[in-house]
């Protein structure tokens, strides 16, 4: 299986593209740090504002079911796909071409 450039992905799609694919809506936004509930399925968070993104840095974090890390890893816990298979189907989804790993 080729591999994926998840850098270059990464500096690609932000995860405020990826919150739009899950139908994220913020409760409240403090600068680039926004909070709302958790759209990861399974987490059943009774805090209105238990979600927190860093749209600056792309990253996230739950402080009721303790997912975290940034917009491949907020996708693959979404989709419940592995890493790999998570950022294929990501770009797929965004119409936004793969960056595999060129070898020489």
């Amino acid at each position: 299986m080729p591999g994926i450039d998840f850098n270059k992905l990464r500096a690609e799609i932000s995860i405020q593209q990826v919150l739009h694919l899950l139908g994220f809506e913020p409760n409240r936004c403090r600068g680039d740090q926004w909070y709302g509930f958790c759209p990861l399925p399974g987490c059943r968070s009774s805090f209105t504002s238990s979600f927190s993104v860093n749209v600056a840095i792309d990253r996230y974090y739950c402080h009721h079911c303790h997912s975290h890390g940034h917009q491949i890893e907020l996708w693959s816990a979404a989709t419940d796909l592995p890493l790999h298979q998570a950022a294929i189907d990501l770009c797929t989804r965004l119409n936004h071409q793969i960056p595999w790993i060129q070898r020489w």
